[in-house]
């Protein structure tokens, strides 16, 4: 059970395959278009229920509970040598040398 107040994220779905637009491509067609979104709950729930949920910027919304306190996941992909070497190659063009 979370509790009121819980960091959690909910899913929705905000169009289905239906209603999505005409001019779209197929392949964007074939798929509903779906929201995930974080915020505190309004009230106590399970995973797997409808929750609502105040975001941080105050908005309120509604979807299936899928996660209590969610972390972040992304980053910035696996190191890229040619990067680097972009980088020392500005620093020595536009200060003269290395940071």
């Amino acid at each position: 059970m979370a509790k009121k107040g819980s960091w959690v994220q909910v899913h929705s779905v905000v169009l289905t395959t239906n209603e999505r637009a005409p001019q779209v491509p197929e392949s964007t067609k074939n798929v509903p278009l779906e929201m995930w979104v974080k915020g505190f709950l309004t009230a106590d729930a399970e995973i797997g229920e409808e929750a609502e949920i105040r975001t941080i910027t105050g908005r309120l919304e509604a979807g299936k509970l899928v996660q209590v306190e969610p972390a972040f996941t992304h980053s910035f992909g696996k190191f890229v040598p040619e990067i680097l070497e972009i980088d020392q190659m500005l620093q020595q063009e536009l200060f003269g040398g290395e940071a």
